[in-house]
């Protein structure tokens, strides 16, 4: 059976942009490509949410995104997500001002999605923010998704 995995918009973000000049993060955009490319090993999911945050911005990188995600199932953010969405934000998992990344996690977690992948290392994908999210998520009676960058889960494929 495949994992479930849900591409958080930093990701796809990463995948269409143009090469960065800066070592770090042309590297992570290389990750990128070598997941993208590896992804039909993966059940793969988005949501509403990175929808619309990919269709901001610069309109052919919004293109280029849109295009990536059109046959990607998207989740939708229902009640129980929101729900879980607050008490993530109300527990200080994640910053107030940032309620977009609380939804992608607790729509992920609502879903049954194994992995999140993300490149937000700042709001999400830290190990405090990680154990905070964890605990909240699971005090909840939900399983939580494991929360990797796209170079740790094709490292764990190769």
């Amino acid at each position: 059976m495949k994992q479930k995995i849900y591409i958080e918009t930093s990701v796809i973000s990463y995948l269409v942009a143009n090469t960065s000049k800066d070592l770090v993060i042309a590297a992570h955009q290389a990750s990128t490509v070598d997941m993208w490319n590896q992804i039909d090993e993966f059940d793969v999911f988005i949501s509403d949410m990175v929808i619309q945050e990919s269709s901001r911005g610069d309109k052919k990188q919004s293109c280029d995104r849109l295009n990536k995600l059109k046959n990607i199932p998207a989740l939708k953010i229902d009640d129980e997500a929101k729900k879980l969405a607050k008490a993530l934000l109300d527990g200080k998992a994640i910053p107030e001002k940032c309620p977009e990344d609380a939804l992608h996690i607790s729509v992920a977690a609502i879903n049954g999605i194994d992995v999140i992948i993300t490149w937000n290392f700042k709001h999400i994908n830290n190990p405090f923010t990680r154990k905070m999210i964890r605990t909240i998520i699971e005090s909840k009676g939900i399983v939580c998704p494991e929360i990797c960058s796209p170079e740790e889960l094709i490292g764990e494929n190769l």
